[in-house]
């Protein structure tokens, strides 16, 4: 059977088989999510926030002890969320994009005074 989850900001929808976890179907899909450790929820880099957790797994022991205390927030790690149901969540924006439009904005704001 398969469910939707859409991944924000970009708002892409993508349909994949009930049970895949948020990673595997973000990759499948070309939708970038950070990750060095392949999925084995020790680099913690792959947080997202769930929106929508009614579609996704209960969140595990072992996921929990690793966010300490961050689920509260509705942040799960995308390695370690499997897919249920209609789902949607959001992605971080990578840093070193998040550097860059920084940057810009400053130097807008710099250009502004000239």
């Amino acid at each position: 059977m398969n469910v939707d989850i859409t991944f924000l900001p970009s708002g892409r929808k993508v349909s994949v088989r009930q049970g895949t976890s948020v990673l595997d179907a973000a990759r499948r899909h070309g939708v970038p999510v950070r990750t060095r450790c392949d999925g084995k929820a020790s680099c913690l880099m792959c947080k997202v926030v769930a929106h929508s957790s009614s579609g996704l797994s209960p969140m595990q022991d072992m996921e929990r002890r690793k966010l300490a205390g961050l689920e509260a927030e509705g942040t799960r790690l995308a390695c370690q969320t499997r897919i249920t149901g209609k789902a949607v969540v959001e992605l971080p924006e990578d840093p070193l994009r998040a550097a860059v439009r920084k940057q810009l904005m400053r130097q807008a704001e710099e250009d502004k005074l000239w």
